[in-house]
């Protein structure tokens, strides 16, 4: 069982980050799915979880829509991230690296706080260690690699709490988890059950009707390994 674990609390850090920050210092990976590592693990890769602020709408997360044409996971919303690069020093480098290479971030206005449990993706063998960060100097950002990333959004945490944002998806081979629709993107599997329990942790989650239940309009898209938010990934 993986924990998560508390890097840094720079100065200057907007009081927001609580209780958050001291919550996620003290998770498990269960708080985010049954799934377990089988034992000797499996490929190294991390995601940046990046909380920055804006004045007129607050903090936000920074997500990126894969492109239509990918083979795995197209035309999903997602973290910037991917698979640990034999140069990465840790799981903040291949993050901070992975974020610089699809949307252009520039690593010296991220501050890395704290590494959420490791997240098991059975398909692909993954082992995903999510890096939670602050985005202390905001920039534009966009899509630098077209043939990967088809879009770039900040989502103000406002609008991920509100209920009128907050669904359930069903994939058509039966499996159901929380999603979000927001600013025209349908946020799910992985990246949902994340940002789902982020919002519990941090406090910022409003009560909502998790009934209403969405069917996925794409029937191709791929199923998550279990349910409740986990990775989504297609099952053998």
């Amino acid at each position: 069982m993986s924990r998560g674990r508390l890097l840094a609390r720079p100065d200057g850090l907007p009081s927001w980050f609580e209780p958050l920050l001291t919550r996620v210092g003290t998770c498990r990976t269960e708080d985010f799915t049954a799934l377990r590592a089988p034992v000797g693990g499996g490929r190294p890769s991390a995601v940046l979880v990046l909380l920055g602020e804006t004045e007129a709408e607050g903090p936000d997360l920074l997500v990126l829509q894969r492109a239509a044409t990918m083979r795995n996971h197209a035309g999903q919303p997602a973290f910037p991230g991917g698979g640990t690069d034999p140069e990465d020093a840790d799981a903040v480098a291949t993050a901070m690296r992975e974020a610089q290479e699809e949307v252009g971030l520039d690593p010296a206005g991220a501050e890395a706080l704290a590494l959420l449990p490791d997240l098991y993706i059975p398909v692909s063998s993954f082992v995903v260690t999510p890096v939670l960060a602050w985005w202390r100097h905001p920039h534009p950002v966009s899509p630098r690699q077209p043939a990967e990333v088809a879009h770039v959004a900040r989502l103000p945490i406002s609008e991920l709490v509100d209920p009128e944002n907050r669904i359930r998806v069903r994939h058509p081979s039966g499996w159901v988890g929380p999603a979000f629709q927001v600013r025209g993107l349908l946020v799910w599997g992985f990246t949902a059950g994340v940002i789902s329990a982020l919002l519990d942790m941090g406090g910022w989650s409003r009560s909502w009707q998790p009934g209403r239940i969405v069917e996925l309009p794409d029937a191709s898209a791929p199923v998550p390994a279990a349910r409740g938010g986990a990775p989504d990934e297609v099952l053998p």
